[in-house]
């Protein structure tokens, strides 16, 4: 009976700290900035993405989100993001883009220093007409 109480003790401390990353990414602060090209609703579907793609980084922990500034939704860069997606079905028309600050793991791994803070870390989306946004890049 002992063993099986530490099993099941041991198996909720481990829950617990794999929930770490989780958490940060629901605490993380979110900046609409100003924009009159895009909506709440439609940062907010973009934003899921790129919570969906942080939560795989392990270890790391999201402090922000934030909305960079309808200027980067241009010509540009939206052809930049059809090269990206070079041989997509889609055509993109409009492009999205965020930064965010995060601090890697404590014991480092993959491309990530141990223990540091990324700052500006930017996240770049794009969709074509009524379409969904796709991440298509994330980066300094």
């Amino acid at each position: 009976m002992k063993k099986l109480v530490m099993v099941l003790l041991l198996a909720a401390c481990f829950c617990g700290l794999a929930g770490c990353g989780k958490d940060s990414i629901s605490e993380a602060k979110i900046d609409y900035g100003n924009s009159e090209i895009y909506s709440k609703e439609d940062m907010d579907a973009a934003i899921n993405l790129i919570k969906d793609e942080f939560s795989t980084w392990n270890g790391c922990e999201l402090h922000s989100i934030s909305y960079s500034s309808d200027d980067e939704c241009n010509s540009e860069n939206i052809e930049w993001m059809n090269d990206l997606a070079d041989g997509a079905a889609n055509n993109f028309t409009q492009c999205i883009m965020f930064e965010s600050d995060f601090h890697s793991p404590k014991n480092g791994g993959g491309a990530w220093e141990a223990d540091q803070e990324y700052t500006n870390w930017q996240w770049w989306l794009a969709r074509s007409e009524d379409g969904g946004w796709e991440l298509l890049t994330w980066g300094y």
